[in-house]
């Protein structure tokens, strides 16, 4: 499947498997149907490349994280922006839900991962325990208990939920 005019950063599965979103240093995610292998949409807002795109659980809504900093979250039925969730100080390279769909994490190159309220589109929480190198990645347990976070640091953290401390510290 070709459209973007960039390199593409991140891929991700709607829940029925029917469409896959891809984001690319272009500045876009574009759906793309999966059976027929075509382009569906492109979602434009983002002023720097998409470096992470994710499914909420009911796969009504998507998140994409970018490297303007900002975590957006777009209305897959409309494909209108719903919501543009500002904190990081520098990119962001990952975004991942909760198994539940209420907490999106994300992380990037300000050696924090977010947490955000779904509903309230407000921060819960700041986890701060990389010391030097950003945050590469982030995904859930599946009974959601666990945050599990990657880093440039060549480390991997497990965080519990909901209360927020690490599981495993260097």
């Amino acid at each position: 499947m070709t459209g973007h005019t960039d390199s593409v950063y991140s891929v991700a599965y709607s829940p029925d498997g029917k469409t896959l979103a891809s984001g690319s240093a272009d500045e876009t995610i574009k759906l793309w149907d999966v059976a027929m292998r075509k382009e569906q949409t492109t979602l434009a807002g983002h002023t720097d490349g998409v470096s992470s795109v994710a499914y909420s659980p009911d796969g009504k809504t998507l998140a994409s994280g970018a490297l303007d900093r900002t975590v957006r979250l777009w209305d897959v039925a409309t494909r209108i922006e719903q919501s543009t969730l500002n904190g990081h100080g520098r990119e962001v390279y990952c975004v991942a839900y909760s198994p539940d769909g209420k907490t999106l994490a994300s992380g990037g190159a300000d050696r924090t991962i977010k947490l955000w309220d779904i509903a309230t589109r407000q921060e819960q929480a700041s986890l701060k325990r990389y010391k030097e190198e950003l945050i590469t990645s982030a995904a859930y347990s599946p009974d959601g208990k666990t945050l599990v976070s990657g880093s440039m640091d060549w480390t991997i953290k497990l965080w519990e939920t909901p209360v927020r401390l690490p599981i495993l510290t260097p």
